[in-house]
């Protein structure tokens, strides 16, 4: 008998020591899940379209073009300009991004190369960034975009994925200017996967993210093989981390993921006019309070304006043009409209 006890005392307590550890455990699965703190509906993300300014406005890209092809912008006319037919997913002034098809492949970039170095001392100190423009252990779609990819229907990008020659030196110490600038169609920074990061509107002047039909890592080229994104990707490294760097802007200042030190999602209420903000960030290995730019899944995506003094960047024609040919050998275009 006693030793019957014995063993109802010892199976009592092992069920008690799991029960615990089971509590514990699901415990921290709900801390780590209440740790990332989203507040932007990705189900309704507000349309860009329209929203360019001359001067720089909270939710806005401050372009320095003004004319767009298919009325874009201000002074906007002549034939469309990105993706020919409105996506099924663009609802109005709002999009879903749940429901946004992607250019199909995946094709892999093992000739990438990118690397960040300094040279120079004290405060005269720069960051030179060299690449050649391709993806580094990522992979993007197969560009032109073919016939029989349901995209074509959409979005008929007749461009190439080339190799360019990215050498862009830029303050390592970056310095708020005495006014903020307008931002070129083209190059405007680099994420550190070695892609080009432009701003957020199409060669129509319209919501590029939300328009153009984009690879699975949310990139594709434009007429000069240069392949970019316009905003967030699944690509890129620690786009979702909290306040971890992402790329560097062209006027030296960084661009960082779309989540605070604490989880919190940031969205253009969190941001200044040229979507970025002044607080403690990772800077070359040390906290340093600082201006940054955000990235979010909210237009204008990147940068609104540059807060500092840009570099002229190298490559394309500044205006970041899709141009080309259709894709010869195909069927004719029929667009599959929006019900």
């Amino acid at each position: 008998m006693p030793a019957l006890l014995l063993m109802i005392v010892v199976i009592l307590l092992v069920f008690s020591k799991i029960g615990r550890t089971a509590s514990a455990q699901n415990f921290i699965s709900q801390s780590r899940v209440s740790e990332v703190h989203d507040v932007i509906d990705i189900h309704h993300l507000p349309l860009g379209d329209g929203k360019i300014s001359a001067s720089p406005q909270r939710g806005y890209v401050t372009s320095c073009m003004t004319a767009f092809r298919g009325g874009g912008g201000p002074r906007g006319g002549g034939p469309p300009g990105g993706a020919q037919v409105v996506g099924p997913w663009i609802h109005g002034d709002t999009w879903d991004m749940t429901q946004k098809i992607a250019v199909q492949g995946r094709v892999t970039w093992p000739q990438a190369t990118f690397r960040i170095t300094t040279e120079g001392a004290e405060r005269l100190v720069s960051r030179v960034i060299q690449g050649n423009g391709l993806p580094v252990e990522t992979v993007t779609g197969k560009f032109p975009v073919a016939y029989d990819d349901p995209a074509f229907q959409i979005d008929r990008n007749p461009n190439s994925i080339e190799v360019q020659q990215i050498v862009l030196k830029i303050a390592a110490n970056p310095e708020v200017a005495a006014a903020p600038s307008c931002v070129p169609m083209g190059m405007i920074g680099v994420a550190l996967n070695g892609v080009e990061i432009f701003n957020a509107l199409d060669e129509g002047g319209r919501d590029a993210v939300a328009h153009e039909v984009q690879d699975i890592c949310n990139g594709h080229p434009q007429m000069s093989g240069q392949y970019h994104y316009h905003g967030p990707s699944a690509c890129l490294p620690n786009q979702t981390a909290n306040e971890m760097l992402i790329g560097y802007a062209n006027d030296g200042f960084g661009i960082y993921s779309m989540y605070d030190a604490n989880g919190r999602e940031l969205a253009n209420a969190d941001l200044d006019e040229c979507h970025g903000r002044t607080g403690e960030v990772l800077w070359d290995g040390a906290r340093v309070k600082m201006y940054h730019y955000v990235l979010t899944r909210e237009y204008p995506y990147t940068i609104g304006c540059f807060r500092g003094t840009p570099v002229r960047a190298p490559g394309g024609d500044g205006r970041g043009r899709r141009g080309g040919p259709p894709p010869r050998d195909g069927p004719p275009y029929e667009p599959v409209l929006r019900k």
